[in-house]
């Protein structure tokens, strides 16, 4: 299945390596790791060292494997919202 931005905004995302390209904050920048939680708000990243709260609408995440960006605002929803849109 090929993916492109507006299906992967809709698929589930725990599970998908993704690294944080763009963000308000700086030390948040280049974070790599795997998605092993989501909230409305939030993406709880498990990186080698350990696990990161991320803000969704602060950043830009670009989702390993599927080489797509996407800016964390389009998925400031909740999960089992975001997913039912179709």
């Amino acid at each position: 299945m090929e993916f492109n931005k507006k299906k992967l905004a809709r698929s589930e995302l725990i599970g998908l390596d993704v690294k944080i390209i763009e963000s308000e904050n700086r030390f948040n920048r280049g974070i790599k790791g795997k998605i092993i939680d989501e909230t409305k708000n939030m993406f709880i990243i498990k990186t080698k060292e350990t696990r990161k709260k991320i803000i969704k609408d602060q950043c830009v995440f670009e989702f390993k494997g599927k080489n797509i960006q996407i800016n964390g605002k389009s998925l400031s929803t909740r999960p089992e919202e975001r997913i039912k849109q179709r």
